[in-house]
């Protein structure tokens, strides 16, 4: 990808300075552009609900809540045949960032925003259950409804209990493997069926919500939210799942076995129920089972690592009771 084209094609300014690279499962870029602004552009294989992320977030940022603003909706690279040709630029100079081939398609999709720096990841203290629950609500309570966005779906496969295989696990988004196709652990893959099977029954409404509510994604100030990253992550579930994916990996630092304790998740969704009243023992029980199907699904991946015994042995000794509390 030529940066240097793309940003004076859809930017209208050429980049001149470039102020960090990072990235997993996408190339993440910030540059600073003739013009003075500060931008962070984000490449990542082609998706259709992409579209529908950048609208979520365009719309949250018009409330004010903390996040970047887009800048452009999902600009498809290289260009289909029905984007303007004049837009087109060969891939060259010191801005070339490689174009190998995306796995499911062949393409890429692009997209800019502002550069939103500042704050930190927040200290572990007794409050921080409770700041990340009101925020998420917050988050909640702002967004636009499903039918007013274009489709987020198909959720993350780390929320992705809904996916159209009959098989217990969905194809991760950053391992070339069958989970299904490396069986065991016994207990696990048992488990996985059953919250599974508990989460497909559910009946509520979708939201739109964040699906990686992880202390990585977002920075604050004090006690005050400053930032909300990850917008590829938004996702359009029953509501209590949301909040329970999110009260079992909030406490995440990016740092390895920083999921959240029992404890943690149990007051994260006390506190979401208070933030969103009328919550009762059905929409806590597919809280807790959302959050058990992300450790579980976190908890298979890692079974192919060298880290899985370790995952493994927490997730075993905390299952019956997070499975006790889902109503399983």
């Amino acid at each position: 990808m030529d940066v240097r084209a793309w940003c004076e094609t859809w930017l209208g300014s050429i980049p001149v300075r470039e102020l960090f690279r990072t990235g997993h499962l996408a190339v993440v870029l910030g540059v600073e552009l003739a013009d003075g602004r500060a931008v962070v552009l984000k490449r990542r294989p082609a998706a259709d609900r992409v579209q529908g992320c950048v609208e979520v977030q365009r719309q949250l940022s018009r409330t004010n809540f903390p996040c970047p603003t887009p800048l452009t909706d999902a600009v498809p690279f290289p260009p289909s045949p029905a984007t303007d040709q004049t837009r087109a630029q060969p891939a060259s100079g010191p801005w070339k960032v490689a174009t190998e081939t995306s796995a499911t398609s062949g393409r890429w999709t692009v997209t800019a925003e502002t550069y939103l720096p500042g704050g930190a990841q927040l200290d572990r203290d007794a409050d921080r259950p409770r700041l990340f629950a009101e925020a998420l609500a917050r988050f909640v309570r702002l967004a636009p409804a499903p039918d007013a966005v274009p489709s987020v779906a198909p959720a993350p496969p780390w929320v992705g209990w809904a996916h159209e295989s009959a098989s217990v696990w969905p194809w991760p988004d950053d391992m070339d493997v069958d989970l299904n196709t490396r069986p065991g652990p016994a207990w696990l893959d048992d488990l996985g069926r059953r919250v599974r099977d508990r989460l497909l029954a559910v009946r509520h409404a979708p939201v739109i919500g964040h699906g990686d509510w992880e202390s990585q994604n977002l920075r604050w100030q004090g006690h005050q939210l400053h930032a909300v990253h990850d917008w590829d992550s938004v996702v359009c579930l029953p509501e209590p799942a949301i909040a329970g994916a999110a009260a079992a990996v909030f406490t995440e630092t990016g740092e390895p076995f920083e999921a959240a304790t029992i404890d943690e998740t149990e007051r994260f969704l006390e506190a979401y129920a208070r933030a969103a009243p009328g919550w009762k023992a059905e929409e806590h029980a597919i809280a807790w089972a959302a959050g058990l199907w992300v450790r579980a699904f976190n908890a298979k991946k890692a079974s192919l690592t060298a880290d899985g015994v370790r995952v493994l042995d927490r997730l075993a000794y905390e299952a019956e009771p997070r499975l006790r509390r889902a109503g399983i």
